[in-house]
């Protein structure tokens, strides 16, 4: 199975939070209620400025997934 580069999650025990899920590498998870970053799998082979800038980067990636799928949600 080839899984998505991002999904979207919600959880029943946080209802006002909106989560996205990055499945590559390095995965980690964004709370789109306060922009919290909880990585999940840090990379190893990224010193500290290489990894704020790749994260930077994937997080407005994240962004821009999560307004693209808005816009097919409202329009269906």
């Amino acid at each position: 199975m080839e899984l998505p580069k991002f999904v979207l999650a919600d959880n029943t025990d946080h209802p006002e939070d909106i989560f996205i899920i990055h499945l590559d590498y390095p995965r980690f998870i964004v709370n789109l209620k306060d922009d919290e970053v909880e990585i999940i799998e840090e990379p190893e082979d990224l010193d500290e400025n290489e990894l704020n800038e790749e994260m930077e980067g994937l997080i407005e990636e994240a962004n821009a997934f999560y307004d693209r799928e808005m816009e097919r949600y409202e329009k269906e």
